[in-house]
Parts: C-alpha cells; sequence; structure tokens
C-alpha cells in the first residue's frame, strides 16, 4: 500500500498549526496565564517556546521526514533497538490526551447550543451551567458525538480529510479570533486586562519559578504538539526537498501568534464584566466568557463566535491527535485507514468515560499527560537526535536548505544542553506537582465517594 502525502506545502504547515492552535491555545493557554500570575507566566512561555520548543520540533521533523514511518516505526528505525518503546508512549500519550480533549470538546459543543439558545443565559448562573454541561449522560453523549466528528474526518485521508479540513479551518479560526480582538480593544476593561496579561512582575517570577517553569514547558509542549508523537507523524508524508526550517518557524509563529490573540480575547472579555481572571481551573475559561458575555453588547454573538471558535481549533487539534494511533495501526498492523481509525475512535472515546464523570478526571489525566508523559518522551527523543544521531539529524535537516555549517552544530547543542536541562527540571517539578494533586485534590474527591 502506497504511503499517503501531503498534497502541498500549504497544506503541511496548516495540519501543524492545526493541531499546535487547538484547545492548547484556547483553553488550556488562558487558565494557565491566570494560574501562574499573568504576565509572569507569558515571559516564561515565550522564553520557552524560542529556545526549547523551536529546536525540539526541528528534532521530531527530522526523525518522521528520514524514516517516513508512524512513531513507533520512525524511532525504531531511527534509533533502534530498545529505543522503539519510545514510539509506544507517543502512541500511548496521543491517546490519553485526546480521551480527556474529546470530552472537553463535547464542552465546547454545549457551549455553542447554549449561546443560540440562552441556555447559559437562563440557569441560575454561568457555574451551574458549566455544572450541568461538565458531568452526567449529556457529557457522554456530547464526547460521544465529538469523536464521530473527528473519526469521520480522519477517516478520509490525508489530503481529502486533514488537510481539506485544516485549509478550511484554520483561516476560520484566525478570522473569528481576529474579530474578536478588535471587538475587546474597544471594552471598557481593555486596558487594566492588557497591564494584567502583558506585564510582567520580575519579583513574582523570581519568587514562583518552581510552578512557572513546569507549566511553562507543559503549555509549550501541549501547544506544539510536542512529546506526542504529532509532529513526527506528520513530517513523514513529507518531501526530502522541503524546507523544515523554514516551516518549523511558520508553525512557531502562527501557533504563539494564536495564543497571544486568545489572551487578547479572553482577558479584556473577563476584566470588562468585573470576573476574576485568577479563577482557575479547567472549566474557568468556560464559566468566565459565559459569565461575563451576558453583560456586554451583542454579548450572545459574541459568545457563539467563541466557542465556535473553540469548537473549530479542538477538531484541528484533535484529529491530529487520532493520526498519530491511526498511523501506528495502518503501518505495523497493515489496517484499512477506515478500520484503524474507528477501532482508535472507539478505545479513545472508552478511556474519556470517567471524564464524564467528574472534572477531577480532567487534572487527573492533564497533568500526569503535560507535564510529566510529555516531558519525558520528549527527554528521550532529544538524547536519541542529539547525543546518539546527531550526523544523521543535521544530515537529514539540511535537504531543503542546504550545508548549515555551523548552525547544524548550534541546533545540535541547543538541543543537547538548554532543552534537556530545562526538560529535565520541568519533569522533576511536574512528578512533584502531581503527587501532591494526587494526595491533595484527588485523595480528597476519593474520600466523598
Amino acid at each position: 500500500m502506497a504511503r499517503e502525502t501531503w498534497g502541498t506545502r500549504i497544506g503541511f504547515i496548516l495540519a501543524a498549526v492545526g493541531s499546535a492552535i487547538g484547545l492548547g491555545n484556547i483553553w488550556r493557554f488562558p487558565f494557565q496565564v491566570s494560574q501562574e500570575g499573568g504576565a509572569a507566566f507569558m515571559v516564561m512561555y515565550l522564553a520557552f517556546i524560542i529556545l526549547i520548543g523551536f529546536p525540539a520540533m526541528l528534532a521530531e521533523f527530522v526523525v518522521g521526514r528520514k524514516t517516513e514511518l508512524n512513531t513507533v516505526g520512525a524511532i525504531r528505525d531511527f534509533a533502534g533497538g530498545y529505543w522503539k518503546y519510545l514510539g509506544g508512549l507517543f502512541v500511548f500519550i496521543g491517546f490519553v490526551i485526546l480521551s480527556y480533549y474529546s470530552v472537553i470538546g463535547g464542552w465546547v459543543l454545549r457551549y455553542m447550543l447554549g449561546s443560540v439558545t440562552g441556555g447559559y443565559a437562563a440557569t441560575e448562573s454561568a457555574g451551574a451551567y458549566f455544572v450541568d454541561v461538565s458531568a452526567g449522560l449529556d457529557t457522554l453523549v456530547a464526547h460521544a458525538i465529538f469523536m464521530l466528528l473527528v473519526i469521520g474526518i480522519v477517516a478520509l485521508g490525508i489530503k481529502q480529510g486533514i488537510e481539506l479540513g485544516v485549509k478550511i479551518m484554520v483561516p476560520a479560526i484566525l478570522a473569528i479570533f481576529a474579530i474578536l480582538a478588535v471587538y475587546a480593544f474597544t471594552l471598557p476593561g481593555a486596558g487594566e486586562a492588557y497591564a494584567y496579561y502583558l506585564s510582567p512582575d520580575v519579583g513574582y517570577i523570581m519568587q514562583n519559578w518552581q510552578s512557572l517553569v513546569p507549566a511553562a514547558a507543559g503549555q509549550g509542549f501541549f501547544t506544539l504538539s510536542l512529546g506526542m508523537g504529532v509532529m513526527i507523524t506528520y513530517a513523514s508524508y513529507l518531501g526530502d526537498d522541503k524546507n523544515l526550517g523554514i516551516d518549523g518557524i511558520s508553525i512557531v509563529v502562527l501557533n504563539t501568534s494564536v495564543s497571544i490573540l486568545t489572551g487578547l480575547v479572553v482577558f479584556p472579555i473577563l476584566f470588562s464584566a468585573g470576573v476574576d481572571p485568577e479563577t482557575s481551573g479547567p472549566g474557568a475559561i468556560f464559566i468566565s466568557i459565559a459569565e461575563a458575555v451576558l453583560d456586554l453588547p451583542f454579548g450572545r454573538v459574541v459568545g457563539l463566535l467563541f466557542f465556535l471558535t473553540v469548537a473549530i481549533a479542538a477538531l484541528s487539534s484533535a484529529i491530529s491527535l487520532i493520526e498519530v494511533v491511526v498511523s501506528y495501526a495502518i503501518d505495523e498492523f497493515g489496517m484499512d485507514r477506515l478500520k484503524a481509525t474507528v477501532i482508535s475512535g472507539i478505545a479513545i472515546f472508552l478511556l474519556g468515560v470517567p471524564v464524564t464523570m467528574n472534572t477531577v478526571f480532567v487534572d487527573l489525566y492533564d497533568i500526569f499527560a503535560a507535564q510529566i508523559l510529555l516531558v519525558l518522551g520528549g527527554i528521550l527523543l532529544m538524547i536519541i537526535v542529539s547525543w546518539l544521531h546527531a550526523g544523521e539529524a543535521v544530515e537529514e535537516l539540511e535537504k531543503g536548505i542546504g550545508n548549515l555549517g555551523g548552525l547544524g552544530t548550534l541546533w545540535i547543542w541547543m538541543v543537547r544542553v538548554p532543552v534537556i536541562l530545562v526538560l529535565l527540571v520541568s519533569l522533576y517539578l511536574g512528578v512533584t506537582g502531581y503527587i501532591d494533586f494526587l494526595t491533595g485534590t484527588f485523595a480528597e474527591y476519593l474520600g466523598t465517594l
């Protein structure tokens, strides 16, 4: 069976951007900013994206394009030996993330409906509406509907499914959010919001770096779809003539722009409505935006546009996550795409069922996947590329670019030292934070059963 390829270069870039944008930017990013001190988190996040995220992305690109295989096959062929199990870890990470991601996608679909019907305006409070949306039988049904949408797109293939979908979805996200950012600029609380979001407190950074570093690392890897095999998988459909450096820069710039744009939309809306942005947690963006838009001019229209954008972004990311699993089933077991997609989708749906019962499972899955597994996978892959196969990596990167000279050496040493060191520190802090969660919040939840 001939391996599928991207129809166009822009298709690959938009697919990678679509994966990177997703809920990581629009759902996860605002509540990470709120939890970690506003602009203080922004500084750490941007530094991480530039100094760590971009070099790490190139490492994933070279492995994927050189081998032209799924993540398990790619790492097996690139590094050999027991390293093949790292590819299995990447498949597992994508599996776990999409299982709760799909539940949140179901929340978004219900909020879209609530924007049209006035559902969250008719309830006792925005918080009460979220409680209804985030758990129960209706939540399970919405989770199923979202997964069916994902399965339908990916089953159509690379060109007719994923590529065609992202060529519509990514420009739509950018266009709608640009309109909302202009609207947010006109709101009375915009100035205060921009100060909170864009003026960092150096003292806060110095005092809270232990929580900021793993949060920024996890968010950076999550939002760039690193450490989960997506970029390896997508790059495996590329030809040797493509400039991986330019593609990587395009993806990083577009993705980071959407993150920044999200804050320019969300925080002015919250401040103008008198909603405290420090209200943290996975439901914060839903509760806060729903509460805020009710008091704003054209609130219902703004709410619909916002949650429509989130829904599109959620789909664009979800199709990349399931593609990691699907490509593994196709390459390793010889399944046809439809069968691989349906089986993968059903299994992921089942893993997400507990998340429809209580939002504490979002944190249980998300912290484990984003602050531990993603970072661990990243560390191991960076070791393979920069310490064990540096020559092959630079040679692959030079295809489509030309002789890199000293830049190739600089890239390898960036990956060898600062990237790996930051990820090691982030992993340690992420593990200790997860232990605190398990012995604290999660233990309290178990005690109520």
